[in-house]
């Protein structure tokens, strides 16, 4: 049990811990120089941007795969990515990490052009303290937020067009808002999550949802479900069952655990289907 208890944290550290953008100095360069990369959810949502220089580059996912061997022995997941630098629509070079926790190792770029391999150390910032900043750019908005000490959720479009909204504020000073991106509507867009605490005993994690809509270019903010017939009365919890297309969510109530699940309608709109409690193991 206590093996499990361990490995459980380890992931669950994991996960947050990809909480920030990383900033990598070059190696073996006659002038070094820097780049900050961003991304989320299984490296989605990622982009870079060089130390002075004001522009970014979009990356897309190429390959991304977790190495969960080690857990039996209560190691946590390797994580490997491979993104394409994009620019003006076409490759223009591919970059690689491994991550592992806070260790981030095998960082790697290499110029499509001549095929020229630069590599990369994370830099040192132990001194400097994380002020919760992150940001993802999908579909070509910018999606900016923090992670810790306020609530501004701000996504610049392509178009010029912004929007500047406030997420559900952190009760729990000691805790952190996570974020993911995931298909949660099943269209084949991705979209956009974040997730805090619930404000009593922390135990579960209240979402708000941002759907992407492909016709007008926009993420939308989820339409909360009826709670009549629902257990909990929250979208806490969130996880996506892609094969049945459900949504399933759960919170804690007095000593049990419950569970309840939504589909899509024709409409798009979020609509219970069936509720049952969790036993305790």
């Amino acid at each position: 049990m206590k093996k499990f208890l361990f490995i459980c944290i380890l992931m669950i550290w994991s996960s947050f811990f990809k909480a920030q953008p990383f900033t990598f100095k070059s190696i073996g360069e006659a002038k070094e120089f820097r780049m900050t990369l961003y991304y989320g959810t299984h490296g989605k949502g990622a982009f870079v941007q060089y130390a002075g220089k004001k522009g970014i580059i979009p990356l897309a996912v190429k390959s991304y795969k977790s190495d969960t061997s080690g857990r039996s022995d209560g190691q946590p997941d390797i994580k490997y990515y491979i993104w394409d630098e994009i620019i003006d629509g076409k490759v223009n070079g591919t970059y690689k990490i491994s991550e592992m926790l806070r260790t981030i190792e095998d960082v790697t770029y290499t110029r499509k052009k001549d095929g020229r391999q630069f590599r990369f150390d994370l830099v040192d910032e132990k001194n400097e303290k994380y002020d919760g900043s992150d940001q993802y750019l999908l579909y070509g908005a910018l999606v900016s937020f923090n992670h810790f000490y306020n609530d501004r959720l701000i996504i610049d479009y392509p178009d010029g067009k912004k929007i500047n909204t406030e997420l559900m504020s952190i009760e729990n000073p000691n805790s952190a808002r996570q974020s993911i991106i995931e298909d949660y509507n099943f269209d084949g867009y991705d979209d956009l999550a974040f997730s805090v605490p619930d404000a009593g005993m922390g135990v579960y994690r209240m979402f708000s949802i941002y759907l992407y809509n492909p016709k007008t270019k926009r993420f939308e903010k989820l339409n909360e479900p009826d709670y009549s017939k629902s257990n909990c009365s929250c979208l806490c919890d969130v996880t996506v069952n892609k094969k049945t297309k459900l949504l399933q969510t759960g919170c804690r109530g007095g000593a049990s655990w419950h569970q309840d699940i939504y589909r899509f309608d024709e409409k798009g709109r979020l609509k219970w289907s069936a509720s049952k409690e969790l036993k305790e193991e």
